[in-house]
């Protein structure tokens, strides 16, 4: 009996906790699906008509699982993890039944033990021995019947336990089948809906307006380019080479070397007459 409640305590108190946190965690993958619905609408606001109205589709679709993960929490909370922890009060009760039964069985012993006493220092004292035989005949009765009682409520706990553990998981795993198949359901029209997806109409808008967007930039700059094309043609250029520059030089010292000796001349006939 000890065991069969122990079990059940460590056990059933265990499976309580995991259920407890699957539960968490499930409503934890609802709440970040519920995101990814958000971001999928705040992206497919910024694409061309055809992918928008993909996304949307599928943002719908997905929050539509998210309510039935929703229902799937709330089952999951109810029929698998209450029921579950009921059983830390059950046992309890089963414990302070077998705390009793012990109780009875240890003042029987102590009135067979008493018994025992008064015969073996008084043999002779037999209305002493008559009153503790008696004591010790009502402790025994009391005992036997505790220790039906206990065996009845121990069977019933055993076959209780059976029953809910049965339940429990049949539950869990109903919970589960029907959240999977609505899912699966919704799931295969969101697949079926990208697959029929018509890329080439959103290529086509998205060519149109870059095609639009790079003819104004090459209009606006033509005349640029018109506009530099005449500036050169319009102008000289004023770079010379290396051997041009040298030539130059050597002409203006060429003039300045006849320009001197004209003057050589002039003042030489000058002089001339002065001595005249």
């Amino acid at each position: 009996m000890e065991t069969t409640v122990g079990h059940a305590e460590k056990y059933l108190g265990q499976f309580c906790t995991l259920m407890a946190s699957y539960t968490r965690k499930t409503a934890k993958l609802r709440d970040k699906a519920d995101l990814v619905v958000k971001q999928l609408s705040d992206f497919a606001n910024t694409e061309n008509p055809e992918l928008r109205t993909c996304l949307k589709s599928l943002a719908d679709d997905l929050a539509m699982v998210q309510d039935y993960r929703q229902a799937e929490v709330e089952r999951l909370e109810t029929r698998v993890v209450m029921p579950l922890k009921a059983y830390g009060d059950i046992i309890k009760q089963k414990r302070a039944d077998m705390k009793k039964f012990n109780s009875t069985r240890n003042h029987e012993m102590k009135e067979l033990e008493k018994l025992e006493k008064i015969r073996l220092k008084n043999p002779s004292d037999r209305h002493g021995i008559s009153q503790a035989e008696a004591s010790a005949q009502k402790a025994s009765a009391e005992a036997s019947r505790t220790t039906r009682q206990l065996e009845e409520t121990i069977n019933d706990f055993q076959k209780q336990k059976m029953e809910d553990i049965k339940k429990i998981f049949s539950d869990f795993l109903t919970i589960e089948m029907l959240f999977h198949a609505k899912a699966l359901e919704v799931y295969s029209s969101t697949f079926q809906n990208l697959e029929n997806f018509d890329m080439e109409k959103d290529l086509e808008i998205y060519r149109s307006r870059v095609h639009i967007y790079d003819g104004t930039i090459d209009s606006m700059a033509l005349p640029t380019s018109r506009s530099t094309s005449s500036m050169q043609r319009g102008s000289r250029p004023t770079w010379r080479t290396p051997q041009s520059t040298l030539r130059r030089q050597q002409e203006i010292e060429d003039v300045y070397e006849s320009e001197e000796e004209d003057d050589l001349e002039d003042l030489g006939e000058e002089y001339a007459q002065i001595r005249r």
